[in-house]
């Protein structure tokens, strides 16, 4: 098992399994990193056909979520990408910030809360995402510049507008909520009207220069 390989299953070993799932996923996942070092993505979109991925949810201090409109997906998602080879999936979440919001990645959580298997959807070839869940603590009034090229919009969300959508959500996203709650201490979601109501967290992307 080559080193960056190892860096992932010591850290996918050490996660505490949120549900059955996640158990059953975390098992799968370890025979997976035992068995082949071949487990970052290196030709978009599909080879290998599994490979690994971060997300990364920013958390306001209200429990707030930020989530993106991806382009691709045709899902409100959390931030996040492909962990590039070699990478640590940890440096993944903080280059994605960055990269898809303007955001640092400092206050990270470097230890993921969720591990999800998943079969895409969406405009590109089907695939495996293999993917650590981690948290970004914020205050909600961060400075945020989305990129236009990968999301048609980006949001804060609360509970009750989570709730109100969740064919639009990652399958597994109420799962990651609950392994949330788990954290202590950690943010707790609140209520909030329908999402109609609340266009102020709304935040346009920049258009795509390059």
């Amino acid at each position: 098992m080559i080193e960056s390989v190892a860096v992932v299953h010591d850290m996918v070993s050490r996660m505490e399994p949120v549900d059955g799932l996640e158990a059953e996923h975390r098992a799968l996942v370890l025979g997976w990193l035992t068995g082949t070092d071949d487990v970052f993505r290196r030709v978009p979109p599909a080879e290998p056909p599994q490979h690994l991925v971060s997300y990364v949810v920013p958390v306001a201090a209200d429990g707030r979520v930020l989530l993106v409109d991806h382009v691709k997906a045709g899902l409100w998602l959390p931030p996040g990408g492909h962990v590039e080879p070699g990478e640590n999936p940890v440096l993944t979440a903080r280059r994605e910030l960055a990269e898809e919001l303007g955001l640092d990645g400092a206050t990270l959580r470097e230890t993921p809360v969720l591990l999800t298997v998943t079969g895409t959807v969406g405009t590109v070839q089907r695939h495996t995402d293999v993917s650590l869940w981690f948290v970004l603590p914020c205050t909600g009034d961060e400075d945020l510049n989305p990129d236009a090229g990968e999301f048609h919009a980006v949001r804060w969300w609360s509970r009750a507008e989570l709730a109100a959508g969740p064919s639009r959500l990652d399958p597994h996203f109420f799962r990651f909520l609950a392994a949330l709650q788990r954290l202590s201490p950690g943010p707790r979601l609140r209520g909030g009207p329908a999402v109609a109501d609340r266009r102020e967290d709304l935040v346009e992307p920049r258009q795509d220069l390059g």
